[in-house]
Order: structure tokens, then sequence, then C-alpha cells
């Protein structure tokens, strides 16, 4: 069945509390015809709630993070990984850092805020606690501080609310036992500008923090406004001076400033202004909710409580919108528990005029964060109302054959707005228009033409054309060749012509970055509709005869080098059933993208006697073909695998490819203990934008492995070695 146009593009800007409410129930009753991207900095949203249960070591980081990857598939959703830096309102389209942008007919805003770091010295000298992804990687540089210190040291919290209260205490609870000279060798101190601690909570809340705090050991220094921050500590607008080896920031939440800029109205702190539905005032279809939202009817203090509570009907609103209806109005509750954690497993509980504390209110607080936590892991199961409406099967039939080419007037819009390398060498490119692109072949030299791709194992049309061209591109760099042009052939899924241009810019984008960076120019190419997205490139390049690098060729006694990890195949296995973990397939996609222009040129120039790029085949498909009958013999135990993959494996998820490519195993001999099991399925796991397989000399392989980590391919790796005789190959421990 031909596969429901997009009728409306639905982006949601940051992953924060409201938004991933939003996505959990889109994705329990989708809204036909609505395409959604959500652009995010971090694919781990932490929850505010756990966050000083995390330092105070109470928690893992994945107790504490929703892990953005499985819930936007599970809501069929596109995950983008880009920094928001802009938008053009009128043209509505959102600006990202990285790339092209983002076209949008329903908008929403939840990037949260972070603290006012306006002090002179304060963004230099202090470690603020928003964005969490950032404090929690200095978090681990300050642990490891203490862990290797010599001397006392002062830690100091900037902020003397419900946060800094909670996170001072946390902090010492973490850093238990982790000094060399023991705990009395660390100090810690509370500042806070106002009269009393907890502004906002009862008396007598604050009255249990205050002892709380002093039975912590914690100086709390009160109507201490910070006017400077240096490398040595802060410094009052009374004159006062306090010694700090580290500051931590939690103040009062500051905005970012490319809202006000673009244009939506804001308050006096820079805030998006809106309705009681969340919609941005005078902007219709755009909407903000969480911290970054200031919500003049009902205002409300910037706590994770409020961003939870607008997560049910911003998801309501948003559909209405998509749909063309009025939004409605809601109310937020005007008070509200807190329950404030104070370090050990222990908290106090406030509401109104109410305080109580013990670790029942620890106990109590854990089992509601651990609930909302599990509200997003543990997905349901789509409902029926999912299923395509009436209007869906009225849209009319896409036709075949050469009707299913994309428009010319989308295709001449989309290739006006990119920037091809050009090459001298192009006679006829993409810019003539021609039927066919011509190019000339330095005299004296080889052509060399390859052709791959794929359909869409990405939601992220920019990043697939960049690992696409990637993967095109190895095919050359394994002959020892100079890649000259290239040609595309692209499938975009049926959508509206303007649909259609944003995303043929994006895929055109992503892979004529790569292109330019390795000197080939983009000369044409094909582009049609069809179900689902699919990528492919025609590369061409050049070699001179005597450096042609051929598959076959390896010689008794070489050493086996690999350049890159393994593990792409088992992890979007796995993303696409919401098993894999966001930061796995981030740090596989940084190595996707990466070139293997400068490895190739490193093997060839230490004697490379046959050289493959390890692809669909899988490792032990593509070695096979290199020995043509010569043995040799792999360390599964030195294989480099992708973060994630060997646990994925031994849980038993595969590519659909793996059976296929375990027919190979007629030739291989396994003699790994149960240990390696993974590994084993890992060495026929088919691989996108892999990296390169070589035969190289064993005197020269030493240097090899060296300069090619000094190139920046930390994971390669001698594999193993060729032997004498014929087959098989072995696996071994």
């Amino acid at each position: 069945m031909q596969a429901a146009p997009v009728k409306q593009d639905l982006v949601l800007i940051g992953g924060g509390h409201a938004h991933v409410e939003v996505l959990r129930r889109f994705g329990m009753r989708p809204e036909p015809g609505v395409r959604i991207t959500l652009v995010s900095r971090d694919t781990h949203t932490p929850y505010s709630g756990m966050l000083p249960g995390l330092v105070a070591g109470h928690y893992g980081f994945d107790e504490v993070h929703i892990d953005l990857a499985p819930l936007t598939r599970f809501a069929n959703a596109r995950l983008y990984r880009d920094e928001v830096v802009g938008l053009d309102l009128v043209a509505r389209r959102v600006l990202c850092r990285e790339r092209p942008p983002i076209d949008f007919d329903v908008l929403s805003i939840d990037t949260g805020s972070a603290p006012a770091m306006a002090v002179p010295g304060a963004a230099a000298h202090a470690v603020p606690v928003k964005p969490v992804s950032n404090f929690n990687t200095r978090w681990q540089a300050l642990c490891e501080e203490v862990m290797a210190s010599t001397r006392p040291l002062t830690i100091g919290v900037v902020g003397a609310g419900a946060g800094g209260c909670e996170l001072v205490l946390a902090v010492r609870e973490g850093l238990r036992g982790r000094h060399p000279l023991g705990d009395d060798a660390l100090a810690y101190r509370l500042v806070g500008s106002g009269a009393d601690i907890l502004p906002g909570h009862n008396a007598g809340a604050r009255r249990r923090f205050r002892t709380a705090l002093a039975r912590a050991g914690i100086d709390v220094l009160d109507g201490f406004e910070v006017a400077a921050v240096d490398d040595r500590g802060v410094t009052a607008h009374d004159g006062r001076r306090l010694d700090l080896d580290t500051v931590l920031w939690v103040t009062h939440a500051a905005a970012p400033a490319w809202p006000a800029a673009a244009g939506l109205a804001v308050d006096e702190r820079g805030f998006i202004r809106v309705d009681a539905s969340l919609q941005a005032i005078a902007w219709p279809g755009i909407f903000a909710a969480g911290d970054v939202a200031a919500v003049g009817p009902h205002p409300r203090p910037k706590s994770g409580v409020f961003a939870v509570r607008q997560g049910p009907p911003l998801a309501d609103n948003l559909r209405r919108a998509c749909r063309g209806e009025a939004p409605r109005p809601f109310t937020p509750q005007r008070e509200f528990l807190s329950l404030i954690s104070t370090g050990a497993r222990h908290a106090v509980a406030s509401r109104g005029r109410f305080a109580a504390g013990g670790t029942w209110a620890w106990r109590w607080k854990d089992w509601i964060d651990r609930r909302f936590m599990r509200r997003y892991r543990e997905l349901p199961q789509m409902d029926a109302a999912g299923a395509a409406t009436d209007d869906d099967a009225t849209e009319a039939m896409r036709c075949g054959g050469c009707g299913a080419k994309i428009g010319a007037d989308i295709l001449r819009d989309a290739l006006a707005t990119l920037d091809a390398a050009a090459r001298e060498d192009v006679v006829l490119g993409i810019a003539e228009a021609d039927d066919a692109a011509v190019v000339r072949i330095p005299a004296g030299h080889l052509a060399v033409h390859t052709v791959d791709g794929f359909r869409a194992f990405l939601d992220d049309p920019w990043m697939l054309g960049r690992v696409g061209a990637q993967h095109a591109l190895n095919d050359v760099y394994a002959m020892g060749a100079t890649p000259q042009s290239a040609l595309a052939l692209v499938t975009l899924p049926y959508a509206a012509p303007a649909r259609l241009h944003g995303d043929l810019v994006h895929v055109l984008r992503g892979a004529i970055e790569v292109f330019a960076a390795a000197d080939t120019a983009l000369v044409g190419g094909h582009t049609g509709e069809g179900a689902e997205l699919s990528l492919a490139f025609a590369v061409n390049g050049y070699v001179a005869p005597g450096q042609l690098v051929g598959k076959r060729g390896v010689r008794t006694g070489d050493v086996l080098v690999l350049t890159r990890a393994l593990g792409t195949g088992v992890l979007f296995a796995a993303a696409m059933r919401g098993l894999a973990r966001a930061r796995w397939l981030e740090a596989a996609l940084e190595r996707m993208v990466q070139s293997n222009a400068a490895a190739a040129r490193c093997l060839v120039a230490h004697g490379a006697h046959a050289m493959t790029d390890v692809t669909g085949f899988g490792l032990a498909g593509h070695l096979l073909e290199m020995l043509d009958g010569h043995a040799a013999e792999v360390a599964l135990g030195r294989l480099p695998l992708y973060a994630g993959a060997e646990t994925l494996a031994g849980d038993a998820v595969a590519s659909t490819l793996l059976a296929e490519n375990r027919r190979a195993e007629r030739a291989v001999t396994a003699r790994h203990s149960a240990a390696c099991g993974a590994r084993y399925d890992l060495a026929f796991d088919p691989q996108t934008a892999g990296g390169l397989l070589a035969a190289i000399p064993a005197e020269r392989a030493v240097d090899c492995l060296g300069a090619l980590r000094a190139a920046g391919y930390a994971e390669a790796t001698d594999i193993g070695t060729v032997g004498a005789g014929a087959g098989p190959l072995v696996f071994s421990d």
C-alpha cells in the first residue's frame, strides 16, 4: 500500500520534560499526515528531579536520563542532533548551527533554561548546573580532581534556592571517601544572595534544611551577592571575599538569546511569552513550554514540575494546531509538593505551609521519580487510533515510471541552494543541466568507477547524506585511488512539493559537505519519489597503474590491519526496534562520517599488499574475498567494536542480513570460547561506512598502526595474520 504523504511538519526544539510527553502521546496515537522532527543538542534528556541523586551516587547515568533515540522511534519522529541558533518566523524555518534550515508548519520550543552567568568571570570560572549534560562532564572531572588532590579543597555552590541546597548536600555525599587525605580535607560553602535559604518555601522547610546543612558541616553565607568570580573564588558587592577551589553555579534561570532575536515576544528576562494555551503571543502555530516559556495569565516558578504538567495540554494543542483547530487554554495548579533530597537517602517534603522530612520522604520521592522515568522506557503499544483515516485513503495515487521523478522546479530550486565543489577537470557538470556529465581523466591514469547505496536506516536526511557519501567514497579509497566526481540517486518519500524540496536540500547538503572535503564534484544524478527514503552514489576516480591496490594479493606473514570498529549493523537494527541507546548511535555516526582517505594513503604508504572496505558482507565475508585461498587467523578479542554492539549481539539482536552473511561459515573454523560468542557474531555483522581492511607486511605493521592512530583512527588494530597453506579462516580468542 502506498504511504500517506506528509501534510504537516511539526518541529519540536529541545528534548525537555514537556516534549518527551508530547512524543509519547503522539507515539500512542499518531496524527495522520503529520511528520514530527525533534531538534535537540543532546540526545539524552536528564530528569532534573533525579540529578542530585546522580551526583550523590544513588543513581547511574541511564537511570536519570531519558534516551531520546527509542522515544523518537516510538513516536515515528525524526531525531536531529543539532543546536538551534535562530528562527525565520516569516518563512517558518528553524535555523541550526550545522545543518540546513528546517521548515515547519507547527513549532514547539522546550529547551529549558540555564543559570544566569552575567556576573563578571562566572562564564569562565564557574560550573553551571545546566545544561545538565555539560555539568555531568564537569562533575566527573571534579571527582577525578578530588581523588588526585594532595591538599585540602573548598567547594562552593552559588545559589541558595532548592537547587543549590540540594546540590551542595549531594556533592558532599558524592565526594565522601574520595579525597586521599580524608573527608576533612574537603570543605563546602553555600552562597546565597538573599536573607535566607529556600526562598518560596515555608519556614518549616527552611528550618529543616538549615539543620541538615549544619549537620553536614556546610557553611551558609546569607546576603552574599556575588559581584565577580575568578579562578580563586568569589567576591561580593560589599567587598567580602570567599576563596574557593571550585565554584558551582545554581542561580536564577536565564533564557537563550535567539527567541527574542527572531522576533518572538519575550518578557523582561528573555523568556518566550505564551498565552494560557502555551501558544506564542502574536504567532499562531508556535508554542513554548517548560522553563523557556513565560505563561502570561498564570506565572509560575521555573520548576520541572510545571514542565511535566504542561506535557499533556501541549500535546493536545499541537495536535489541534496540526488539524487547523484553535488551541485550548489550561490552568496549572498554584501549589505543588516539593520533595527535596538532603544528600543521603533522606528528603524534606514541602507544600504550602506543610513541611516534614525523613527517609520515608526520600523513598516516596524515589518511587515518584522512577515511576516518571518508566513512562519513557516501558513504552506502550500503539493503539488502534493510529490507523490511517479516510482522508489518507483518498490521496491521489502517485505515478510510477518517469512520472515518479521529482519535479523540475523542485530539483532546480534545491540545487540552487547548494554550493557544490567545482573542479577544473569537470567539462560538463551539475550547473549545465545536460543529459550527462563529462570529466577529464589525467593522462596515464586508470579510471575507477563504483556505485553504492541503501535504503534509509537514519531518520535524519542530512546525516544520511553524509554517511552515504563516505560509504560510496570508501570503495575508491580501498583501491588506492583518488575520487573525482559523483552522481547521486535519491528517492524521497511521497510528500508535497515544499517538503520534497526541503528533504532534497538536506540530503544533498550532507553529501556535498563530504564530497567537498574530498575534493570531489557532485556532477549530476537522478531523483524520484517512493515509499521511503533511499540514497545511492556513483563515484568516479582515477589511479596511476603502479599505485592500484586490489582486494586480492595477500602474502604469507602479512598482518591484517582494520582501521575502524565493527557493529553498525547490530546498532541500527537495534535502533529500529528502539533498543539502542542514543550515545551508542552518536559514537558510531561520529566515526562513520570520518573520511578513510588519510587511512588509505597511510596503508598504501606502508606497502599494503591488498585492501578492501568492510561493508555489507561483514568482516568475515570481505576477508575471505581477500584471502583467495590463503589461510588467516583472526583474534576475536582484538576486534575493535562500537560501544553497545557486543551487548546487543549478546542479547540476540541482529541485522536481517546476518543470516545470509553466516553462510560464509563453511570456510571458517571457530576456536573461540563462549566469552567471545557475541564477537564471533559481530565478525559477520554487515557494516555501513565501515573501515578499511589491509594486509600489511609484518615488518611495517607497527609503524603503520602508529601512523594510523596519529592520523585520528583511534580504533586501528592488528586483528590477525595471514599464514601459509590454503584456508580456512580461523577465529580464535
